[in-house]
């Protein structure tokens, strides 16, 4: 594959998206999951009301089927914009921005674009929420709650744009990792770079040869995705764990299976008398990657 793209490829060479991939065999599914965890684990986000536009900083959550609870005073003039346009199908755009957590070239992953029905919170949808559903509005701004219910979620990625289907979308639920991966990312690169060393080992040798430095930039429940950055681009390649990750604290456990993995194929290369030689053995890494 040619460098300079946003693609990332599995070790055997099979294309797959960077962003956050659920174990799915369809595009609709996966771009569901995608748009999901880019609403879940975004800052912010760009509402669009008729001509008008705001960026809500803080000021939204998303419910377990998907709606988009936001946080706008209904006093202020984008209050007013929703309240008149409270239940017109696709009135208000939402949009999401989703970029590599990392300072890298080419930071975009996604772009997430809902189109939705604006109406006054329900404090009966509580009742479909857990513990931390109910944290997160209690986090919000104190001031009036709109719910926005998706009739529309558009997903624009490198390889174009596309629909995801409404009941795809409300059926999917975030990465487990969405909320926590931009944390977790740079501790790893902050802290970690004996672990990355190692990880890069796992990349195709003549890769890493030409490339100026490695980088992870992405890491799901399903692997992490190193980028190979080089002067003229870059080629990510995505390392998949041996079980699927179902929350923050079995993340050490999947790095350290791919450090063992790491440790392997080394020992089982010619002995060279490199700096290479004197990392410690994997099971001596702190891989303890809580964000701090």
């Amino acid at each position: 594959m040619a460098e300079g793209t946003d693609m990332a490829l599995h070790p055997a060479g099979r294309p797959t998206d960077l962003a956050h991939a659920a174990p799915a065999t369809d595009a609709s599914t996966a771009g569901a999951v995608t748009a999901r965890s880019a609403l879940s684990a975004a800052a912010s986000l760009r509402l669009r009301l008729d001509d008008a536009t705001v960026d809500l900083i803080g000021s939204h959550t998303v419910l377990p089927d998907g709606t988009v609870v936001l946080a706008v005073d209904a006093m202020t003039r984008t209050g007013g914009l929703l309240v008149a346009a409270r239940g017109r199908p696709g009135a208000v755009r939402l949009d999401v921005t989703q970029l590599v957590p990392v300072a890298v070239r080419s930071r975009v992953r996604a772009r997430v674009r809902v189109l939705g029905t604006a109406r006054r919170f329900d404090p009966a949808s509580l009742d479909s929420c857990d513990s931390d559903n109910v944290m997160s509005l209690l986090d919000l701004p104190p001031v009036a709650l709109w719910a926005v219910e998706p009739v529309q979620v558009g997903l624009t990625r490198d390889r174009g744009e596309a629909t995801v289907s409404i009941s795809a979308y409300r059926a999917a639920r975030p990465d487990p990792l969405a909320t926590v991966e931009a944390g977790h990312l740079q501790h790893l690169t902050q802290r970690h770079s004996d672990v990355l060393d190692q990880l890069a080992t796992l990349l195709d040798p003549a890769l890493t040869a030409r490339s100026t430095r490695v980088l992870p930039v992405a890491v799901d429940a399903d692997g992490v995705v190193l980028r190979a950055e080089a002067s003229h681009g870059h080629t990510d390649v995505r390392l998949p764990f041996a079980r699927r990750v179902t929350e923050g604290a079995g993340l050490a456990e999947g790095l350290r299976t791919l450090l063992a993995e790491a440790a392997q194929r080394r020992s089982a290369r010619p002995s060279r008398p490199t700096a290479n030689t004197e990392r410690p053995p994997a099971a001596a890494c702190d891989c303890d990657l809580r964000a701090r």
